[in-house]
């Protein structure tokens, strides 16, 4: 049995990864701070779900807080650690850099220093695709260049791997970093686009469309990024990227045709210019994550929305 230290627990990625570590019979300790780019009302949500396993604690502080964490860890003596935690998504760092340095960049130092001064045996930061930024090579490969990250939000998860590295080579802590590709699914944050699409063509509002709909994502469910993120917490390099993603990019009009057929309600589209920071393309090139991790992404996009609709349905028929 492990004891795994689950940094951003009650988030959209956070809480189904306790969830499967908790039923998979490990103990579960999860910090949050409730904070992010929107009301804390789904994370409490998720809060109490986790709530109702015996094998997991929730400890509710920042990782910017050093002292409260180092405390936390002393106590606990995590044997892992995922490093969840953090200020997420592009267009908010735009107006943001100072507040998504500080949370993404100290708080990960943070965490990094507690894993060190309690003898953690593997530690997973929670990267993500953003770093590649408007790469010209497709699909993205974890041995590509990152160093033209297009927003604050990508140039702090660069910054952390970089951090995580450094890590490695002082102190001999097993670290994987690993690049999220667009992540969906049921508890999806109500700001990113699937969850929010969903919501507004449930409402009868129009969708905002930044573009013509010809950029595509590697849209990845978040299950299959759990699973991902189960395996490697197996220790084999002293360091390590890989991407998890699908392997299947799907253009934005592509994608709200989907979603369409998904929830049988018509989009409404406002058009919009393009963001900076956005990039044109994202597509994970796995084969290193294939070889390594064994990971293999298992569900289609027509049944992950499908599952995201169907979640989202229940939680207001409940509410």
């Amino acid at each position: 049995m492990m004891t795994v230290l689950v940094t951003g627990a009650a988030g959209f990625i956070g809480s189904h990864l306790c969830e499967r570590l908790l039923e998979e019979g490990h103990r579960v300790v999860g910090i949050d701070a409730f904070m992010g780019n929107y009301e804390p009302g789904p994370k409490r949500r998720n809060a109490e779900l986790l709530a109702g396993y015996s094998a997991f604690e929730l400890v509710e502080i920042d990782v910017r807080d050093r002292d409260a964490l180092l405390a936390t860890f002393e106590r606990i003596r995590p044997t892992h650690v995922v490093h969840l935690a953090a200020l997420a998504g592009v267009r908010p760092s735009l107006t943001r850099a100072a507040e998504f340095i500080d949370v993404n960049l100290t708080g990960t130092a943070n965490v990094l220093d507690a894993c060190v001064a309690t003898n953690v045996k593997r530690f997973i930061f929670g990267s993500s695709s953003s770093v590649y930024g408007d790469n010209a090579k497709v699909p993205f490969s974890p041995d590509d260049p990152v160093e033209q990250p297009l927003s604050p939000y990508a140039a702090t998860k660069r910054s952390g791997e970089l951090l995580c590295h450094t890590y490695a080579h002082l102190h001999e802590l097993s670290i994987c970093c690993l690049r999220f590709f667009t992540v969906y699914g049921p508890r999806q944050r109500p700001d990113l686009a699937i969850a929010k699409f969903m919501n507004r063509m449930a409402d009868g509002e129009a969708i905002p469309v930044f573009g013509d709909g010809s950029t595509s994502r590697d849209y990845t469910f978040v299950l299959d990024i759990v699973r991902g993120v189960v395996a490697a917490l197996a220790p084999s390099k002293p360091f390590s990227i890989y991407n998890l993603g699908s392997d299947q990019p799907i253009s934005l009009g592509d994608l709200i045709a989907a979603i369409e057929r998904a929830t049988g309600l018509k989009a409404d589209i406002e058009r919009l210019p393009m963001q900076p920071g956005d990039v044109k393309r994202t597509w994970a090139d796995l084969a290193a994550t294939y070889r390594d991790l064994d990971y293999r992404p298992g569900t289609t996009l027509e049944d992950g929305l499908a599952a995201q609709w169907s979640a989202r349905q229940s939680m207001i028929k409940s509410e």
